[in-house]
Parts: C-alpha cells; sequence; structure tokens
C-alpha cells in the first residue's frame, strides 16, 4: 500500500515536470529543447494541420470539416469585432494566432503521457508580457507621449494627481501578471485534479478501481471546457488591451 502511494505522488508530479532533452545555451540565454518546448511545438503543428486539412479542398458548399474551420475562423473573428473598435483590426491574424495555440496548448495535456504547456507560469507569463507589451507599442507609436496622459484621469484635480497616478499606473502593470496566473492557475489545476484522480487507482483497492476512471472521464470533458474558455478569456483580454491602444486620446 505503502508503496503504491510514493508510486501515485511520483507520477503526479510527473505530470509538472520539466525534462530536457537538449542543452543548448546562445549568450547565456537557455535555449534548452524540453518536453515544454516540443509540446508547444506539438500544439502549433496540430492547430496548423487542423485548419490546413479542414480547408482542402475549398468548397463553394462547405462540407462538414470546411464548415467546422470557419465556424472557429468566424468565432475569433466575431470576438475581434466586437471588442476592438475598426482601425484595430487588422490584428486579427495576431490573436487568430493566439487563441488557437493557447486553445491546443490547454488540450495538450489530456493526451495520456502528454505535458500541458499553459501550467507552466513561465509560459503563460510570457505570452502575457508579450501581448501587453505589443499593445504598449502600439499606443507609443499612435499617441506618442501621449500615452503617459492615460495614467491622469481627465477631470482629475491637480492634489489628487501624487496619489492617482501611482494607482493608476500599477493597475496598468498588473495587466499581464493577473492575465498570466489565471491562465496558470486553472490550467495547473485542472492537470492537478486529473492527476490525483487517475493516480487514486494505484493507491485503492482493485474492486473499486473503476471510480477513479469514470470520475477522470467526467472531469477531461469538463477541462475540454475550461481549456476553450481559458483560452478564450486571453484572447478577449488581448482585444481589450489592443482596443485600449486605439481609444485613447
Amino acid at each position: 500500500m505503502l508503496l503504491n502511494v510514493t508510486t501515485a505522488h511520483g507520477e503526479l508530479l510527473e505530470a509538472f515536470r520539466i525534462i530536457n532533452y537538449l542543452d543548448i545555451s546562445l549568450l547565456g540565454m537557455d535555449l534548452s529543447v524540453s518536453n515544454s518546448v516540443i509540446w508547444m511545438w506539438v500544439a502549433a503543428m496540430a492547430a496548423f494541420l487542423c485548419f490546413f486539412y479542414m480547408m482542402r479542398p475549398v468548397d463553394l458548399v462547405p462540407g462538414r470539416l470546411q464548415l467546422l474551420a470557419e465556424m472557429g475562423y468566424l468565432f475569433v473573428l466575431n470576438m475581434v469585432e466586437n471588442n476592438i473598435r475598426p482601425e484595430g483590426r487588422h490584428h486579427f491574424p495576431l490573436l487568430f494566432t493566439l487563441f488557437y495555440f493557447i486553445l491546443f496548448c490547454n488540450l495538450s495535456g489530456l493526451i495520456p503521457g502528454a505535458f500541458t504547456p499553459t501550467a507552466q507560469i513561465a509560459i503563460t507569463g510570457s505570452l502575457a508580457v508579450g501581448i501587453f507589451l505589443y499593445a504598449v507599442l502600439l499606443r507609443i507609436v499612435r499617441h506618442g507621449f501621449g500615452f503617459f496622459r492615460a495614467f491622469a484621469p481627465k477631470g482629475t484635480p491637480g492634489w489628487l494627481l501624487p496619489l492617482m497616478v501611482p494607482i493608476e499606473l500599477l493597475s496598468f502593470l498588473a495587466r499581464p501578471m493577473t492575465l498570466a496566473v489565471r491562465l496558470f492557475a486553472n490550467m495547473t489545476a485542472g492537470q492537478t485534479v486529473l492527476s490525483v484522480i487517475a493516480v487514486l487507482g494505484l493507491a485503492i483497492p482493485w474492486i473499486v478501481a473503476w471510480l477513479p476512471l469514470g470520475l477522470s472521464v467526467v472531469l477531461m470533458a469538463a477541462e475540454v471546457l475550461i481549456g476553450v474558455i481559458q483560452a478564450y478569456i486571453f484572447t478577449i483580454l488581448s482585444c481589450l488591451y489592443i482596443d485600449d491602444a486605439f481609444g485613447e486620446e
């Protein structure tokens, strides 16, 4: 029994362990190829191949796969059109790629023996900081030094500015943190629950070992839904950050 519990504990940790397969260092940067990197490559390739094959050939009257691909395209397009003003909608390709990359990374962990890249704060943090800096750059290019006026709300009395500006600045700088932690926490929680349920079968009598299996199936369905929702939330917040860049005067 003790052996089973110890084995289960090891299996649980394995779901989050980073394993380097190829150590690479360039100019002080760690460019090693790990299981996290490999599964990001897998997620990106899977997303590309799904749309590539669903749209071959492109028919005037779409078949089932083409219709599914068009629905996926329109889903993100509607998200962008509803949350970004017209002059910013040419950023749709970036947001489309971001949504499906995150979605396939979220769902990759449901494959037995696979790894969930978005269950690592380094990955979600990099995505969040990247989209944050992209939105900041858009603001600076569009408004120049007027960008800094956003931290002093219109109509604020001068004597309140020493208080309001730091608050607005902290709120602005917290965006990538909240964006990263939200995705990371949800995916980590989901993977933890699935791992715990999956390894329970090693620590309980065989006669009731089917119970964790049945619960795992239910939780996996819930995890698919959570993966879609988290990709949606990350992308729609990215839309709002980009829209802010076009809305400041």
